[in-house]
């Protein structure tokens, strides 16, 4: 019999995913669900939290720190300075290089991700 610390960490983190969903509560509260996940994995647990907020009717509230993902998959983004609001909105509202600068303190240009019509980051450091 396994117990969730003897796995891995990408193990670890879908169990915990697992556990916390099997709650069924109406509002799930996720920090960092993808840490520790290969981006496989990542989009796995993200396609399963959408299609319970899209079909189950249920409220998730996560810190993600990967913005492209982000952007992708929620419906309202809040990104925080020196714990406070920077802003918060749609992420087609809210995402810019100027964001993307003040929160991170990195450059890099704002696209329409080709797939999915959301924006998406694209940082470059000084090689450019």
């Amino acid at each position: 019999d396994m117990e969730v610390e003897n796995l891995s960490g990408g193990q670890r983190q879908r169990a915990w995913i697992a556990m916390t969903l099997a709650q069924q509560t109406d509002i799930i509260l996720l920090d960092e669900p993808t840490t520790y996940l290969d981006v496989t994995h990542q989009i796995e647990v993200l396609d399963l939290l959408y299609k319970l907020n899209q079909e189950k009717n249920r409220t998730i509230v996560m810190v993600l720190h990967d913005i492209n993902l982000a952007c992708r998959y929620a419906t309202n983004i809040i990104a925080l300075v020196n714990k406070g609001i920077y802003a918060q909105g749609k992420p087609k509202d809210i995402l810019s290089i100027k964001l993307v600068q003040d929160v991170f303190q990195l450059n890099c240009e704002i696209i329409e991700d080709p797939i999915y019509g959301t924006p998406m980051c694209i940082p470059y450091g000084n090689k450019r």
